[in-house]
């Protein structure tokens, strides 16, 4: 106790010449209790190290079996592929962090300066790399959200395109003239995006423009029977839960707000303006969104191709011109 109580002054911080000198002169007058001090900082040493070996493995089952209760529940809830793996490794690699952290003080080791050393480098990092900060904390977002995903097409960012893949940092799309455009998600998590692909159903509208003088309950109703006619337009008496299930449209999907419809609408054909050459009509009917190109073209054309056939014909601008003698 003795020994304990001088070993401060024995080893002065700022000269171990000094403090060896002092440690033999002890050893001389004192060797058995030199010799205790050994065998008790050995025990302790000893100690620290089996209660930091014990605490890492111990963290080690843990964090290998928290990563599978994240796997198992990323799975059952099909979270995006590349969202799961990152949160699956960043928990890993921080638990681990802070692992070893709690390890190394167990010995003894003051971890203040460590800890100060990684959020120092951490925050180095972070301005040095702002811009992929931004699109990565973006990338978080788009994943976590899911305002699209691989397949739908988008407007976002002036650009239109099918979404081929979604990742951390940026998101690829592929345009109908094939090109590949890589769009940062930084900029695409805070701007617009235009999703034609995330409802299963689609409104079509056309406007259909025919000459003053012609009958507009009779051209109406003309429109109304092209409109029907076509196989891919969805009508008012259309079986809504067997059309989900011929479009594989899951029950979780089905449960989001504002996604499942309880009706289609009935075609629609209303006079919309009155203009300088023509009278114009709005024209609203509802099909599969994958349908929904083929059913514009072709009604369009069939508009263009059917209404002279029944007296409407299509206006034009043109001028009369008057000459007097």
């Amino acid at each position: 106790m003795l020994f304990l109580q001088q070993t401060p002054n024995i080893i002065p911080p700022d000269s171990i010449r000094q403090g060896a000198r002092h440690m033999i002169e002890y050893a001389k007058t004192d060797p058995e209790g030199l010799w205790q001090m050994f065998v008790d900082k050995a025990i302790h040493f000893g100690l620290q190290v089996l209660a930091a070996l014990l605490i890492y493995i111990i963290g080690i089952w843990l964090i290998g079996w928290i990563k599978r209760l994240l796997t198992r529940m990323f799975d059952r809830r099909k979270t995006e592929r590349t969202l799961a793996s990152f949160v699956t490794s960043f928990v890993s690699i921080s638990l681990t962090v802070l692992l070893v952290i709690v390890s190394v003080s167990t010995l003894g080791v003051d971890t203040t300066s460590l800890a100060a050393l990684l959020a120092a480098g951490g925050m180095a990092i972070g301005m040095a790399l702002s811009g992929t900060v931004q699109n990565f904390a973006g990338g978080l977002m788009l994943l976590a959200f899911k305002p699209f995903k691989a397949g739908d097409f988008i407007e976002t960012q002036g650009q239109q395109g099918t979404v081929v893949e979604v990742n951390i940092t940026a998101t690829k799309i592929l345009t109908p003239d094939n090109r590949v455009v890589i769009l940062p998600n930084g900029a695409l998590s805070n701007g617009t995006i235009n999703n034609f692909s995330g409802r299963p159903l689609r409104r079509v509208e056309w406007l259909v423009s025919v000459e003053y003088g012609s009958d507009a309950a009779k051209c109406k109703q003309t429109i109304l029977d092209i409109i029907n006619s076509d196989e891919q337009i969805l009508k008012p008496d259309t079986d809504m839960d067997a059309l989900y299930r011929e479009m594989n449209i899951s029950k979780f999907q089905l449960a989001t707000v504002n996604y499942r419809m309880s009706a289609i609408p009935a075609p629609f054909v209303a006079l919309k303006s009155l203009n300088d050459n023509d009278i114009t009509f709005v024209v609203r009917a509802w099909c599969k969104g994958s349908d929904y190109w083929d059913v514009f073209f072709r009604l369009q054309e069939r508009f263009y191709t059917e209404l002279p056939q029944h007296g409407f014909g299509f206006a034009y601008p043109h001028m009369d011109v008057t000459l007097l003698k």
